[in-house]
């Protein structure tokens, strides 16, 4: 078990000693595609503006968790998380608090190009970019929209602009993208870009999921191998890192493979979630949250807040109940939580 302290402040620990140093923070529920396995083609019903953490909120939550309870890495998502107006502002203001955390973005890509400078003068360290397919064919099939440039923009605007690693996340589908896991590594590789394949995991609004129909860390090896030599990175466990790795065709390239559903890391997970309407969640497949929204509106200092942070991470639960038959998907989707 990690030390309960980190300079005298508190942290995030649950009873089975995990301790959490990595926060997950959702700026908005809106997204600018509508992804197959994600939401349906209409979209959602998106949270009012009253309802969202305002700037002046999620920097202040983030402070606490950074300043009180033992926060050492935030990572902001969506939704989209660049449509939020001051998406700049706020980097610019987490990366001036002491300690400073390692700051990174998860996005779509498709408003990276015109704001990846900014980004990294305001401080952010690197980005996870979702690209799921090297085909605009399939890409306007998944996504429901003609953006396949755009995401291929981002991506080049944020290496040129010192973002690194740039990371890349895939999901396959059956019939539509899973015979490209080989094509999209040699491209990861030309580019220098990051590779990691995810299961696809029942977060989707519709609750279509199927264990039976998904694409599994296997299955996405078996590909890669068909065309490269994979050498598992390292021989001890991968610890809190949600992707095991392996070295690509003797090296220096490496790619990922999150098998969230078939290989879940819970047992070592370091993760907090707050989502854009200020709600903490344990788990990405928790079905209860504790709202710190309703706290701070409602004048809580912040010790009363970390207070009942650290009295939502400690019920946190053992693990995402994905092999159990009873499990249940969660109400929110993926856009509504923050990956």
């Amino acid at each position: 078990m990690r030390s309960a302290t980190r300079e005298g402040a508190h942290v995030l620990i649950d009873t089975y000693g995990r301790v959490a140093t990595d926060l997950r923070v959702s700026l908005t529920d809106r997204c600018n595609l509508r992804c197959a396995y994600c939401m349906p083609e209409e979209g959602l019903q998106w949270l009012s503006k009253p309802d969202l953490l305002t700037d002046d909120e999620i920097v202040r939550l983030i402070d606490v968790a950074v300043t009180s309870l033992g926060i050492e890495e935030v990572r902001f998502t969506g939704g989209e998380p660049l449509l939020r107006p001051g998406l700049v502002g706020i980097v610019e203001r987490v990366a001036a608090l002491a300690p400073r955390p390692r700051m990174s973005l998860t996005t779509n890509g498709i408003g990276l190009r015109r704001t990846a400078e900014a980004l990294k003068t305001a401080g952010l360290d690197r980005v996870n970019v979702s690209l799921d397919t090297l085909r605009p064919d399939v890409f306007k099939a998944l996504t429901r929209r003609d953006r396949h440039h755009d995401v291929l923009a981002g991506l080049a605007a944020a290496a040129e602009a010192g973002l690194l690693p740039v990371k890349v996340n895939a999901v396959l589908i059956p019939g539509l993208n899973d015979d490209e896991a080989p094509d999209l590594l040699a491209w990861a590789m030309e580019h220098a870009y990051e590779l990691r394949f995810i299961e696809q995991m029942p977060l989707d609004a519709q609750h279509g999921w199927k264990r039976e129909g998904m694409v599994t860390a296997g299955d996405i090896l078996d590909s890669l191998r068909t065309r490269f030599e994979l050498t598992a990175e390292g021989s001890e466990e991968r610890g809190s890192a949600p992707a095991e790795r392996w070295i690509v065709d003797g090296g220096p390239h490496r790619v990922g493979v999150i098998a969230s559903v078939t290989r879940p890391f819970c047992a070592a997970c370091d993760r907090t979630r707050l989502t854009a309407d200020g709600q903490i969640r344990t788990c990405l497949f928790a079905t209860e949250e504790t709202d710190l929204r309703a706290a701070l509106r409602g004048g809580a200092p912040d010790e009363e807040i970390a207070r009942i942070w650290r009295l939502a991470m400690w019920g946190k639960k053992a693990g995402s109940g994905l092999d159990d038959p009873s499990f249940l998907q969660p109400d929110r989707p993926m856009s509504a939580i923050g990956g």
